[in-house]
């Protein structure tokens, strides 16, 4: 590596430059400065490179007055025409500038005398600023970048568009772009620099469309004046799609470290005899299907290692994850270990509860049950049950990973709809369940299909199985929209299908978050179906019922006694009634395809042809046509998962949007997924052939925030 030295009359700072090199060693950077640097996460040399432009200006040529649209972010001249203080509720300086072509009011609050004598009558000025238009009819700019000139046309500083930089306090543009200018002449200073920070040979640059990396952190943080703004704004550029790329690999790089740190970790072997799952698939109703005999036996074969198993289950609607995740909790029973089951809502661990119950209960395993509102007495006696190991499996929420629950020897947990939880809580769990040197293997499972792009991004420390196969005899629902306006008609076939002996549920949707609007909407619409289908008979059930009341309800609807359940979206998983054969969904292009389906798919779990009626409110927006017309067009899962990822986003359908997690500075999945395959590629080839490069690539992006999964 060329190393180049800056003559300096410091003998301190009379020292090689190196990626690696301190940024007090830099001109400009006092002990002060190296401070407030530090604060934004700047140390060295190489964290400079990798601190990206938030956005560009085009300061490399001027604009007429004339061309000026409102919206534009320009640079303009003009000599001033008119300069005046005016006085309302505030004070203010009101300058008019000309070039000619057209005129420009600038609008200052805040100024000083001497700011305001600079800016008389007759004074050539170079501005930089955005475009307005003001309520007398006009353009304006407010408080523009601005400085005095000799006279027009004088020479332009900037040759390119100008970078704008996350900032700090004491920490301003033109110091960080002088600091820059260093950082690129360090790399720049002999071809083997740069080569030591590239690590994808020409072939593999060539596969994905990249440029060399030492040329993409020059063009970013120096683009020519020729360069597309409008990519630059999207981050579509070349040189943006190449640190795109290795922000995805670092991600890939972390999730890898996070897996072989949980791999080199002692599991419990839980290989089990047998005798439990042979019962309970003996005593099943229904024959599994290849794809779930598949996906069993790819857990077992993890369980009976030394590893902690990591594994993704995906599956559609029905397609019978619950029943795996039953087989692989007896085979750590049947080893003697302890299995824990956490869904995100109380409504439906207790579902999952209620399930477990009706399968293991028969054949003799105890289990408890964990939720938020289990208070007093009761709540003492379960965990006393789980501390003691009395309690073979335990279902729960959140409530599993709190301080005060203690496991006997946890040998596995299971996560339902994990895309509600964060890395972080499903990870807390296995480290609660730490005990004797070993650490219990973990099961997550998603009924939201997911992407294979996005699995290969948000699940990357994970193995997954995929269930894509339904169970026989099922059909695809059929599905309709229609505006509310047809709502007699839609009750009129609600009365048909269920004096057919069939059931139906009718889904109230709000867009408030209040828990308690939406179950007094359900209430409102429960009187209402009520009095219009007196010959039908009604239940009612939301998330503010008690516990015994919600299963009661959910118990004589199963068993026929309600021909029609009114239900808030607490529905959405979990609930299999086979008879149910209709739903009704008010609002239906309020809710996100992902949600949908998950609704639509607590009807045809039976023989019968099942509907799906989906209600809106016209007018209808885009993207609620869209959503409307998906729901119509299709019934795979995988399908609406590809399509409500080009509606959402990313963030919406991993629901990583409020926890923070996946936060890219540059990088999007959506924009980006072409990148997420060749990323995982090199990511693997890098972990087996480079392993010691593994760390510095990861640092140079997330420098001391390495800890991605500790807890």
């Amino acid at each position: 590596m060329t190393l180049i030295v800056h003559p300096r009359s410091d003998t301190a700072r009379k020292q090689p430059l190196s990626l690696q090199s301190p940024l007090r060693q830099l001109r400009g950077v006092g002990e002060r400065g190296a401070e407030n640097l530090a604060r934004l996460g700047l140390r060295y040399v190489r964290d400079l490179l990798f601190h990206l432009p938030l956005r560009y200006q085009d300061r490399s040529r001027i604009v007429a007055l004339g061309a000026l649209r409102a919206g534009d972010e320009v640079l303009i001249e003009g000599e001033v025409l008119l300069s005046e203080l005016r006085y309302g509720r505030r004070r203010m300086l009101m300058v008019t500038i000309g070039d000619g072509t057209g005129m420009l009011l600038l609008r200052f609050f805040h100024f000083s005398e001497r700011q305001r004598e600079r800016l008389g009558r007759g004074q050539w000025l170079r501005l930089y600023g955005e475009v307005r238009n003001f309520s007398g009819g006009g353009l304006e700019m407010v408080h523009p970048e601005y400085q005095p000139i000799e006279h027009r046309g004088m020479p332009l500083p900037e040759q390119g568009l100008t970078p704008v930089y996350p900032l700090g306090e004491g920490v301003h543009q033109p110091l960080l772009r002088k600091l820059l200018d260093q950082a690129l002449a360090v790399l720049g200073s002999d071809p083997p620099l740069a080569a030591a920070i590239e690590w994808l040979d020409v072939n593999e640059r060539h596969e994905a469309g990249l440029m060399a990396l030492d040329e993409a952190l020059r063009t970013v943080h120096h683009p020519a004046a020729d360069s597309s703004l409008a990519l630059l704004r999207e981050r579509r550029h070349p040189a943006q799609r190449r640190l795109a790329f290795e922000e995805l690999l670092v991600q890939q790089l972390s999730f890898r470290q996070m897996r072989e740190r949980i791999r080199s970790q002692l599991a419990p072997v839980c290989c089990g005899n047998g005798h439990l799952r042979q019962r309970l698939q003996a005593g099943l109703k229904f024959s599994l299907t290849v794809a779930q005999q598949r996906v069993i036996d790819e857990i077992a074969t993890d369980l009976g290692s030394h590893s902690p198993m990591q594994r993704l289950i995906q599956g559609d609607v029905g397609s019978g994850k619950t029943v795996v995740a039953a087989m692989a909790v007896l085979q750590v029973v049947e080893s003697g270990f302890q299995a824990a089951v956490m869904a995100p809502t109380e409504l439906l661990a207790e579902q999952l509860y209620q399930a477990f119950c009706n399968w293991l209960q028969p054949l003799g395993v105890e289990l408890a049950w964990l939720g938020g509102k289990l208070k007093g007495r009761g709540r003492s006696r379960m965990l006393e049950n789980i501390s003691s190991g009395q309690a073979r499996v335990v279902v729960g929420t959140h409530a599993l990973f709190q301080e005060h629950v203690v496991f006997d020897h946890l040998g596995l947990v299971v996560i339902d709809e994990q895309h509600r939880f964060g890395v972080h809580q499903r990870l807390a769990l296995r480290e609660k369940g730490r005990r004797r040197g070993l650490c219990p293997h973990q099961l997550i499972m998603t009924a939201t299909p997911i992407p294979r792009t996005m699995v290969m991004t948000a699940y990357a420390d994970l193995d997954a199985s995929i269930i894509d196969e339904l169970p026989p005899g099922r059909q695809p629902v059929q599905t309709v929209s229609v505006p509310d306006s047809r709502r007699d008609e839609v009750l009129q076939r609600v009365r048909q299908a269920c004096c057919e002996g069939q059931q139906a549920y009718w889904v109230c949707t709000l867009i408030e978050e209040s828990e308690a609007l939406q179950c007094e909407a359900a209430t409102e619409t429960a009187t209402q179906l009520a009095e219009a289908l007196q010959d039908v008979t009604i239940g009612l059930i939301h998330g503010r019922l008690k516990t015994s009341e919600k299963e009661g309800l959910m118990a004589r609807f199963r068993a026929g006694d309600i021909d029609l359940l009114v239900a808030t979206t607490v529905i959405e998983v979990g609930v299999d009634v086979p008879n149910a054969s209709l739903m009704v969904i008010e609002n239906a292009d309020r809710l996100g395809l992902a949600q949908l389906h998950q609704l639509r798919g607590r009807v045809g779990r039976g023989s019968r042809q099942s509907s799906c009626v989906l209600m809106y409110h016209p007018p209808l927006g885009q993207r609620g046509r869209e959503r409307l017309a998906t729901l119509r067009d299709t019934n795979d899962g995988f399908e609406i998962a590809r399509r409500d990822l080009e509606l959402r986003g990313p963030g919406e359908v991993l629901g990583t949007r409020q926890t923070g997690e996946m936060q890219f500075r540059v990088a999007d999945l959506l924009r980006d997924q072409d990148l997420i395959p060749v990323a995982n590629r090199v990511a693997a080839r890098l972990f087996n052939t480079a392993p010691l490069r593994v760390k510095p690539i990861i640092d140079r992006w997330l420098g001391s925030a390495t800890q991605y999964g500790d807890v």
